[in-house]
C-alpha cells in the first residue's frame, strides 16, 4: 500500500524486510520442533522431567516469529524514491 504525500509517492520493503526473512526462518524451526515434539515418545519427556521441550520451543519460537511479523506491519521501512547525499547536492550524476 502507497501512501501520496505531497505528490512523492512512498514504497515499503515488503517481503525484503530483514524482519520477515527473520520471521519465517523461526517460524520454520518452530514448526520443525512442534512436530518432532509431537512425534516423540514418553522417553524424551521424561528426560526433561516430564516436559516435552521441544513442544514447548517450538510454539514460543511460533509466537515468536508472529511478533516479528506484526512489528514488519506495525512499523514499514519506507524506501525514498530519490536518494538525497549528506552534503545536500542530490543524487550522483551518471
Amino acid at each position: 500500500m502507497a501512501e501520496n504525500v505531497a505528490g512523492t509517492e512512498k514504497r515499503k520493503v515488503g517481503l525484503f524486510d530483514i524482519r520477515v526473512i527473520i520471521a519465517a526462518l523461526i517460524g520454520l524451526y518452530g514448526i520443525i520442533l512442534v512436530i518432532t515434539g509431537l512425534l516423540a515418545g514418553d522417553e524424551q519427556a521424561n528426560k526433561a522431567s516430564g516436559l516435552n521441550i521441544n513442544v514447548l520451543a517450538g510454539i514460543s519460537m511460533i509466537v515468536l516469529s508472529a511478533a516479528f511479523v506484526v512489528w514488519a506491519r506495525w512499523r514499514p521501512i519506507v524506501v525514498p524514491d530519490d536518494p538525497v547525499e549528506k552534503d545536500g547536492a542530490g543524487p550522483p550524476a551518471h
